[in-house]
């Protein structure tokens, strides 16, 4: 499973998700162009030592990603307010990726109609959208809990079938 950024606007968010990679052992993929500076500081501030640890591949734009990743069998899952399918409902496969939109925009169409799945995190009535940041945490623990692929030794790969 991996999670994969399209055209991240804000670096926090950026580096708040390479953390979250880092953390459960996700591979990141930042399809570019960025709205910022690789180097900035607000990535390196929250990004902190989990930069270094994290895995990251930056693709040129989302043709150079889909001819670079390795997608045989694997799905393109987009999370986005316009899913029809709650995210709690979708069965996740070990190998999906998890697609994240520009915080400022999403995806557009042509992206839309790439992807194999959309799935949305529901909210209460009239709220707008999530955090980028808290979505991805939210689908991926979802994901790696169908799945099993939580990091070996958390608690929460021990959790058993029947639990499940």
């Amino acid at each position: 499973m991996r999670l994969a950024l399209f055209q991240p606007d804000m670096p926090q968010n950026t580096a708040a998700v390479l953390r979250l990679g880092a953390c459960l052992g996700l591979p990141v993929e930042i399809i570019e162009p960025c709205g910022f500076l690789w180097d900035d500081k607000r990535l390196r501030r929250i990004g902190m030592d989990y930069l270094e640890t994290a895995s990251c591949r930056r693709h040129a734009g989302w043709n150079a990603f889909r001819q670079a990743t390795d997608l045989a069998g694997a799905r393109l899952v987009l999370l986005t307010t316009g899913g029809a399918v709650a995210h709690v409902d979708h069965a996740f496969r070990p190998d999906d990726v998890l697609l994240l939109g520009r915080e400022s925009a999403g995806v557009p169409d042509a992206v839309h109609q790439a992807v194999d799945a959309r799935v949305t995190v529901p909210m209460a009535p009239g709220a707008r959208s999530l955090n980028v940041v808290l979505a991805a945490a939210m689908v991926a623990g979802e994901a790696l809990r169908q799945t099993g692929g939580f990091p070996h030794g958390c608690p929460a790969s021990k959790t058993s079938d029947a639990r499940r």
